[in-house]
């Protein structure tokens, strides 16, 4: 679990600034849900078989006696949460989350055991258009981030019915060829076949090219569903690619999977996931409602903002150096006056004293792109100087009745 430095919370700022106008646009409402939940929940959801269940979740009795987890992902937990606040009967709801999750995984570059995450999720919709609206939303907010290389693998898991019968004959496949399976796809056999699909295994990989096909076992609905679905990509010009291998590492998922990729990240290389997951509202007691969404991992998306489109640094516009006693105070209230007045202004306070010159040397540090300067003779004269630091327009000396239709001036011209 990692700090989150200054140095970088521009970067986090600015993704979660991007992906609440996108969703505002899109008509989603944002819904907070609790860290901590039941530990019955996500098993239930998740699935007894996942490695999230079996062996990534934080998960502890109160002094009740009751078992908790804190929350590995959110899906879950909204799901809980529409149900037990009767949301879902305002159907289609359109509810999006960001904060924390936890696994104990291996920590590795872009993984790590506290980790975040924005999700969207949507109830009642049942059709492709919505699968491939999301997909939409998500694009726009790579390139509104500047974000490039990042490519869309789709795949349909059917219903229940056709992956229990696509698992019966992969499972006999694998049975067949145990000598060529590594312990953690022997592992996963009994209890969760698909999840072999994904091995990293190289030689498993290979195996699996001779394995029966998910694809094959779709009935002709879920195929219509796929098939709208990729229409719609295509008339929303989404460019993607049939990954008949992509399954997701969460049980409750049906038809319509994606996951965004990049190979600018290493290892952990997808930095958004999701699908369609119609039966989970009755897997937590509510009745068969339709579901879809998708969650992007902040850590992995703020590292490829880094790498690919790192945005400029949130730092003051005007320092405000002040030298003597009478203008410290004349300074100080002159900076909150002018942060009331205009919108979106930022300005450092000098504190602590000092002379012109180190001041000086700590407005440069600050960033700030002006420095406002004031000492007893200006508050005096009722003016303040106004002095660039980062070009080569000299200084400007201005009363103080208009400094603060100047400093409106100045961030119209910014922007």
């Amino acid at each position: 679990m990692h700090d989150t430095l200054p140095a970088d919370m521009h970067l986090w700022h600015t993704l979660e600034r991007t992906v609440k106008a996108v969703f505002a646009s899109y008509g989603f409402s944002e819904i907070r849900i609790p860290v901590l939940e039941k530990t019955e929940l996500f098993a239930r959801a998740i699935g007894d078989a996942t490695d999230v269940v079996e062996k990534e979740m934080y998960t502890f009795e109160d002094r009740n006696g009751d078992w908790l987890s804190l929350r590995p992902e959110g899906t879950a937990g909204v799901v809980r949460a529409v149900l037990q606040n009767g949301l879902l009967y305002a159907a289609p709801v359109r509810l999006w989350y960001i904060g924390p999750m936890f696994r104990r995984e291996r920590p590795q570059k872009g993984r790590t055991r506290q980790f975040h995450q924005v999700g969207a999720e949507v109830f009642g919709a049942a059709g492709p258009d919505i699968d491939a609206e999301l997909l939409a939303m998500c694009q726009r907010i790579w390139q509104l981030l500047g974000l490039n290389n990042i490519r869309l693998e789709v795949n349909s898991l059917g219903t229940s019915q056709e992956r229990a019968r696509y698992r019966e004959n992969l499972y006999a496949f694998l049975n067949d060829n145990r000598d060529s399976l590594d312990a953690d796809s022997l592992r996963r056999l009994e209890r969760n076949p698909l999840r072999i699909l994904d091995s990293k295994n190289s030689s498993v990989q290979e195996l699996l090219r001779d394995a029966p096909v998910l694809a094959d076992y779709l009935g002709e609905e879920s195929v219509e569903h796929f098939d709208g679905f990729c229409s719609l990509l295509q008339s929303f010009d989404v460019p993607y690619q049939v990954n008949p291998r992509l399954v997701r590492g969460l049980d409750y998922y049906s038809h319509t999977v994606f996951e965004w990729i990049t190979s600018d990240l290493g290892a952990q290389g997808t930095v958004c996931a999701g699908g369609r997951y119609d039966g989970l509202v009755e897997i937590q007691g509510g009745k068969p409602w339709p579901g879809v969404g998708f969650a992007m991992g902040q850590e992995r998306l703020v590292e490829l903002m880094r790498e690919q489109s790192e945005p400029p640094h949130e730092v003051p516009h005007v320092y405000c150096v002040m030298v003597g006693a009478g203008a410290i105070d004349g300074g100080m209230k002159l900076a909150e006056q002018l942060r009331q007045g205009v919108k979106g202004l930022r300005i450092q306070s000098n504190l602590g004293g000092g002379s012109f010159k180190s001041q000086f040397k700590r407005a440069d540090r600050s960033g700030a792109a002006l420095a406002m300067v004031l000492g007893e003779d200006e508050l005096q004269q009722r003016r303040v100087t106004i002095k660039h630091l980062r070009d080569r327009a000299g200084q400007e000396e201005i009363s103080l009745d208009d400094v603060e239709s100047w400093f409106q001036n100045y961030l119209r011209m910014l922007n």
